[in-house]
C-alpha cells in the first residue's frame, strides 16, 4: 500500500489520500460484528468506506435493537464516491458515555460542500448530515476497540494492529510521493538555462538546498518504509507503536521542510498558483499538519514508552 500510493501521490496526492483512507476504513469496518461486514461486503470486495472517526459528533441513543443516530461530522474525505461511511458518535443518555462508531450506507447521509483548504482540494472532504437514523448493533462497535485492533489469538496482523502502529503510515504514503515529484520538477527547472546562462543548479546555494531536500525525501520514504515493515510482520507491542508513531511523524515534517525548501528557490513561474510544484508543495503542507502526524503527541508516547508507559491504542 505504501508503493502503490506513493506512486499515485506523484501524479496526485488527493488521489492517493482517499486511496489511503478507503483502504483504512476498510480494515475499521472488519471489526464491525460479522453481520454487519455480511451487509457491507455480501456483493463483493470492491466497496469504498468513507469515515469521520475523530473527534466523535452527533448523538447516538439506545434504542430496542440497535442505535438512533444522527448529527453532522466534517472532514469526510472521498463522500462524494463512498458506498458506506463510518461515523463515530458519543452515546447519549448515559454518564460518561464511551463513543461508538456505526456503518451507515452513503445513500443515507447528506452531503454539504464545505471543503475549501489550500491543500488536497481533489479530495472533497466535506460534511455528512445524517437525520435521526436507527442503526442494528451489527453494524456498531465501540470506538476503543476499533482504534485498538482485535486481540483475539491468531488473528492476521491487519485486523490485529491498532490504528497507530499503520495509520500514520498510510496517511504520509501519498505524500512521499508528492515529494518525489516536487524534486523531480525542480531539478528539471534547475538544470535549465538562465539569463546570463547561469544554470540555478550551478550556484552552490542552490547545490546545497537539492543535497538537503533530496537526501529528506529519500531519508522519509525509508522510515516509512521500516515502519510499514513494524505493522505487516513485527510484534504489536506499545513500543513498536510509539516508534512508528514517532518515525511517521518525523517523516511528515522532513517531506514538509524539503518542498518547502525547494519551493522557495523555484523561480516564480514554479510558484504559480496555477502550476504542479504549487499543487505538490499545498498538498504536502497539508498533509504534513494533520493530527495523525503531529509530532507533541508522538513524542510523548515514544517517551512513555522508555518506561513502559505507553499505551497501545
Amino acid at each position: 500500500m505504501l508503493r502503490a500510493a506513493a506512486v499515485v501521490g506523484e501524479g496526485c496526492a488527493s488521489a492517493a489520500w482517499c486511496a489511503v483512507l478507503w483502504a483504512a476504513h476498510g480494515r475499521f469496518a472488519a471489526l464491525l460484528p460479522e453481520e454487519g461486514q455480511k451487509e457491507i461486503w455480501g456483493e463483493g470486495p470492491d466497496v469504498r468506506i468513507a469515515a469521520a472517526l475523530m473527534p466523535p459528533s452527533g448523538t447516538a441513543l439506545r434504542v430496542p435493537g440497535g442505535w438512533s443516530l444522527q448529527g453532522e461530522w466534517g472532514l469526510v474525505s472521498g463522500v462524494d464516491h463512498a458506498d458506506w461511511v463510518l461515523l463515530a458518535a458519543p452515546e447519549t443518555g448515559r454518564p460518561g458515555g464511551a463513543a461508538r462508531v456505526f456503518a451507515v450506507p452513503a445513500d443515507l447521509v447528506a452531503v454539504r460542500d464545505t471543503w475549501n483548504a489550500t491543500g488536497l482540494r481533489a479530495t472533497g472532504s466535506n460534511t455528512v448530515v445524517l437525520e435521526a437514523t436507527v442503526v442494528p448493533d451489527g453494524r456498531s462497535v465501540p470506538l476503543a476497540a476499533l482504534l485498538a485492533g482485535d486481540s483475539t489469538d491468531g488473528v492476521p496482523p491487519c485486523h490485529a494492529a491498532p490504528a497507530h502502529l499503520a495509520g500514520g503510515v498510510m496517511f504520509c504514503a501519498p505524500a512521499v510521493g508528492a515529494a518525489r515529484r516536487v524534486l523531480a520538477v525542480w531539478s528539471g527547472w534547475a538544470q535549465g538555462a538562465a539569463p546570463g546562462r547561469v544554470r540555478p543548479l550551478d550556484r552552490p546555494s542552490v547545490q546545497e538546498r537539492l543535497a538537503r531536500s533530496a537526501a529528506e525525501i529519500e531519508a522519509a520514504g525509508l522510515l516509512l518504509g521500516a515502519a510499514a515493515g513494524r505493522a505487516d510482520g513485527g510484534a504489536i507491542t506499545a513500543e513498536a507503536t510509539a516508534v512508528n508513531r514517532r518515525d511517521v511523524a518525523i517523516a511528515g515534517d522532513w517531506l514538509a521542510t524539503s518542498v518547502d525548501r525547494l519551493f522557495r528557490t523555484g523561480g516564480a513561474h514554479l510558484r504559480d498558483t496555477e502550476g504542479e510544484l504549487h499543487r505538490h508543495w499545498s498538498d504536502i503542507l497539508t498533509i504534513a499538519s494533520h493530527g495523525a502526524l503531529s509530532l507533541e503527541p508522538a513524542a510523548e508516547a515514544f517517551a512513555r514508552s522508555l518506561d513502559g508507559g505507553a499505551d497501545g491504542a
